[in-house]
Parts: C-alpha cells; structure tokens; sequence
C-alpha cells in the first residue's frame, strides 16, 4: 500500500510503501510535551520503505530535545511535523505523522497512547532499530 502524507503547505511530503498491505495501521500519540503540543500520532513500517520529498530545504527546521536522537522535521512556512528521523550506526530511520496522511481510511487507524518518558538512549535507539522504518530516501535537504 503506498500512503502520501505532507505538511500543510506541501513543502515536505513523503510517499510510505506499507509492505505488506495493513489490516490496520497502529499508532503511537506520544505524550511527551513536544508530540502533544504539536499533535505527533507516529507510525512506522519497519518493512517498508520511506521517500521524503522537501521542496525548499531553507524552510525545514529540524528540532532535537531530550536525549537528541532523534530530528523532527518541522515546515518552517506551515508548522506541521510530517517525519522525525534518527540516525543510527550510520543508517537513516525515520517514522511519519498519520495526521499527515492523505486519503487513508481513518478506519484503518488504530491510535494508542504511549510514553517514552525514563527510558535509556540505548534501549530508545535499538527500539528505533526494531520498530522504526530503516529504508529511507531522504531528498532535497536531508
């Protein structure tokens, strides 16, 4: 299943090749104070494969805090954060937004709390290595 999702005004997009085909498509609402304030409901195929597109690389902010593993890639002309990434031993992982999904079935979302609050950077990091997708294309600024 390929799912498109962009930012607002369509600066970042992403197309997500879900292999294989979802029943249903989990999601994490994170709670810390960053995902809540800017509506973060993350998914990721670790199958799959990513492609981020950016239009104009100087309009993208890329915002770190906490442990600093991971980069939230947030529009600088609309707000919206479509993709957080994470590089590990030299790859690449990335999850998306759903809320920047388009045209996928609300239906098809399953949404779950979750929280990452104490957990050590080595065990967020070989999380991320295990859940998060690790085929991704990152062009025009990444």
């Amino acid at each position: 299943m390929l799912i498109t999702g962009r930012c607002h005004c369509g600066n970042i997009a992403f197309t997500l090749d879900w292999t294989p085909e979802p029943a249903e498509i989990a999601s994490r609402a994170c709670t810390c104070s960053f995902c809540t304030r800017h509506g973060g409901v993350w998914t990721s195929c670790p199958a799959g494969s990513l492609e981020v597109r950016v239009r104009d690389a100087a309009h993208v902010s890329k915002y770190a805090f906490g442990t600093r593993t991971a980069e939230f890639h947030v529009c600088a002309v609309c707000g919206v954060v479509p993709v957080a990434t994470s590089r590990i031993d030299g790859r690449l992982y990335a999850v998306v937004n759903v809320n920047t999904f388009e045209g996928v079935a609300p239906a098809l979302l399953s949404r779950s709390p979750v929280s990452h609050e104490g957990e050590a950077s080595d065990d967020r990091l070989a999380r991320r290595k295990r859940n998060w997708i690790a085929r991704v294309a990152y062009t025009g600024g990444g």
